[in-house]
């Protein structure tokens, strides 16, 4: 009888602990600012460094959508013939992993 006291007393503590609404998590804004700080620009407005980098590394390939965020680094939305995908790079042309 003890251990189901215990038992359940630990199983009712660890609701309280799934509880917390993401608004009070530490971590929510943090992710929201991460993922929401990319604004859209013009294909025609990005630097020249990344289009010819562009054109240079992935021949036949379109840019549909490109984005930028307060660091300068570019978010490209980009289809080649066999798939679409993104790729960031910086100001320089240079290509960033994420």
């Amino acid at each position: 009888m003890k251990k189901f006291f215990i038992t359940a007393s630990m199983l009712l503590g660890s609701f309280a602990t799934f509880a917390m609404s993401p608004e009070m998590s530490p971590y929510s804004n943090e992710i929201i600012s991460k993922v929401q700080d990319y604004k859209e620009i013009k294909v025609s407005e990005l630097p020249k460094a990344i289009t010819e980098a562009f054109a240079n590394d992935f021949p036949g390939a379109t840019i549909d959508k490109a984005y930028v965020n307060e660091d300068k680094k570019y978010k490209l939305e980009v289809t080649t013939a066999e798939m679409s995908t993104t790729l960031y790079a910086n100001e320089k042309g240079e290509w960033i992993e994420k």
